[in-house]
């Protein structure tokens, strides 16, 4: 018998004891189970219930014969986007645009956090607060308009840059500074929002930490460094172990509204190209291989870095 199961007979007992038990919890607990019960419809419904179609992966898929009568090819679609040439290409953006929104949009929300629990002004953090989660509900393409207005041939710092260089930065146009705009605009949309998580850590910091280690004489930055960020490692483990599992994930439709031919070499990824295949081609199957194929890769890298955590001694995912 497991560990877990060990202890869930120690608190339940066995038998009617547990449904009695189980029940009584229900009760109790009912308004939190009702609170629960939104976000698990959700997931039943466009998470789990999908996933029915993922055989389609497996058949030539034809929407007229269905998911059932389709004719069953295999791994031929695995096959023949390995035999394609352009895969490496399409990866090599993914994984680019993703090491990068590791390294610098992943500790933004964290530094932001950091900076805003310093603030002795319970007023001024609040509205400051405010002002930094409203880009969040700004819609994508909003914000894409705002850097061509910003950053196009007409804009404010196109016209600024050409005229400290002497020389104009097609900005929009150019591969080089297109992972730029991606990284730059997520930093300015999520940041404040992501902030949400690590406040939140951060108000399970016991004050009177603080309070000893003034009177021992160390100064606000070692106060940062030996217990603020030991208090919040664990959710900062934990949020980058479910960032693990978003690394094939570039998301579409921002690519796609900055995309341009002159920065295609750039913003050519594998969701860009299942996006092009299974919706403007119509390749149902093929799409839905390389999806099937990213989260195979992203379930790995989860329980990989969640097995790293365990062996470097945090708790981890699960």
């Amino acid at each position: 018998m497991s560990k877990k199961s060990e202890e869930r007979k120690a608190m339940y007992g066995t038998g009617a004891r547990y449904w009695t038990k189980l029940r009584a919890d229900l009760v109790r607990d009912k308004w939190l189970y009702l609170l629960l019960l939104p976000g698990l419809v959700y997931f039943i419904i466009f998470k789990y219930l999908p996933m029915f179609g993922i055989v389609i992966a497996f058949e030539n898929y034809v929407p007229f014969s269905g998911v059932l009568h389709s004719e069953w090819v295999g791994f031929k679609w695995f096959k023949y986007f390995f035999r394609f040439p352009a895969w490496v290409t399409y990866l090599k953006n993914t994984l680019i645009l993703s090491l990068m929104n590791i390294v610098f949009y992943f500790p933004a929300p964290i530094i932001l956090a950091l900076l805003l629990n310093e603030m002795q002004s319970l007023r001024y953090k609040k509205l400051l607060q405010t002002f930094l989660y409203v880009p969040h509900f700004i819609s994508i393409v909003i914000v894409v308009s705002i850097t061509f207005v910003m950053f196009g041939p007409s804009g404010i710092v196109y016209k600024g840059t050409e005229m400290l260089l002497g020389r104009p930065i097609n900005y929009m146009g150019s591969p080089d500074t297109f992972r730029w705009m991606i990284i730059g605009q997520t930093i300015w949309k999520e940041t404040g929002w992501g902030t949400i998580i690590f406040l939140a850590a951060l108000t399970n910091v016991d004050t009177q930490l603080y309070e000893a280690a003034m009177v021992d004489g160390a100064n606000r930055l070692q106060r940062l460094w030996h217990i603020t960020l030991p208090a919040i490692r664990s959710t900062i483990v934990l949020m980058l172990i479910l960032r693990m599992g978003s690394v094939l994930d570039t998301g579409y439709d921002h690519l796609i509204l900055m995309a341009n031919p002159l920065n295609r070499s750039a913003s050519q990824t594998l969701d860009v190209f299942v996006y092009q295949q299974g919706l403007q081609q119509g390749q149902f199957s093929y799409a839905s291989a390389i999806g099937l194929m990213k989260s195979i890769v992203s379930v790995t890298l989860v329980v990989g870095s969640n097995k790293i955590a365990h062996l470097l001694g945090e708790q981890g995912l699960y």
